[in-house]
């Protein structure tokens, strides 16, 4: 009698189907959640001269992989003249950490202080704006807010009008001062 011998072959590896894949990546970002950053310490981040602003960035979209809330950018502004001026859909919230000043959105001048709230409006078009300190001895400082379902949903665009007085780089097209 011939006796036959069967080797058992390693049986394959399920292949990773859409709903498998969907899990696995929800169930990574729910643990990059619950590890993520819950202190972002203001004077680790240095200032940044944009064709914006001088500004600090404490969050914004290059961790939101390390953070224990995603999917919010926050960042401050120092305002020792005037911003820069440019145009976006809105949904941005402002607040004045320090000094007096004012934005002109669309033309019309909203005066501001110390712990009050600008709120960008969220309109077709955008809204142009631009901020300006009335206190040439203090800069004017505050923190925006931004959180990024609301400019996925109002499919955010941002187009620079005017520079800030101290940037170096290279000018846009439509640069006024």
């Amino acid at each position: 009698m011939v006796e036959r011998v069967f080797e058992r072959k390693k049986e394959p590896e399920p292949q990773e189907n859409t709903y498998d894949r969907h899990m696995r990546e929800q169930n990574e970002a729910l643990r990059r959640k619950l590890e993520g950053k819950i202190i972002i310490k203001g004077k680790e981040r240095a200032w940044d001269q944009s064709r914006q602003a001088l500004v600090r960035r404490l969050c914004n979209q290059d961790e939101w992989d390390s953070v224990g809330a995603p999917g919010w950018t926050v960042f401050i502004q120092n305002i020792k003249k005037h911003s820069g001026r440019h145009t976006h859909q809105g949904g941005l919230v402002i607040f004045v950490l320090d000094g007096t000043g004012y934005t002109v959105v669309d033309g019309v001048r909203y005066d501001w202080q110390e712990d009050d709230l600008i709120v960008l409006p969220i309109k077709p078009g955008g809204c142009e704006h631009q901020h300006f300190n009335t206190d040439p001895d203090h800069p004017a400082i505050w923190m925006a807010i931004r959180f990024r379902p609301i400019t996925e949903a109002v499919e955010m665009e941002r187009t620079q009008q005017a520079e800030h007085p101290d940037w170096i780089g290279v000018r846009t097209s439509k640069s006024g001062g």
